[in-house]
């Protein structure tokens, strides 16, 4: 079951088959996601065929990761199947 961990916490885990894999990113649910640990962020990016994608900041025990998380509110049709969910970097470990 993958997981996303971060500064000793579990910020998200699911089913492998509730998973998406695009380019190499574990994209999980958002039910999937511990909202407590997001908080939402004014940054986005732009990527060719996925569309502008949104960020959170991950707070966890006191201590934040800007722009760890991410997610495409509104996705490109080629990338519809991400819709309603987030992905990570930034040092968030994934666990398969």
């Amino acid at each position: 079951m993958p997981k996303a961990l971060w500064n000793g916490a579990v910020i998200a885990e699911a089913p492998l088959e509730a998973t998406e894999k695009v380019e190499g990113n574990v994209y999980f649910p958002a039910s999937a996601v511990n909202q407590a640990y997001l908080r939402a962020s004014d940054h986005h990016t732009l990527c060719p065929w996925k569309g502008t994608a949104s960020y959170y900041t991950l707070e966890v025990n006191g201590e934040k990761n800007a722009n760890a998380a991410w997610y495409y509110p509104e996705p490109s049709e080629a990338a519809a199947r991400i819709k309603g969910f987030v992905a990570f970097w930034k040092g968030v470990q994934i666990e398969a």
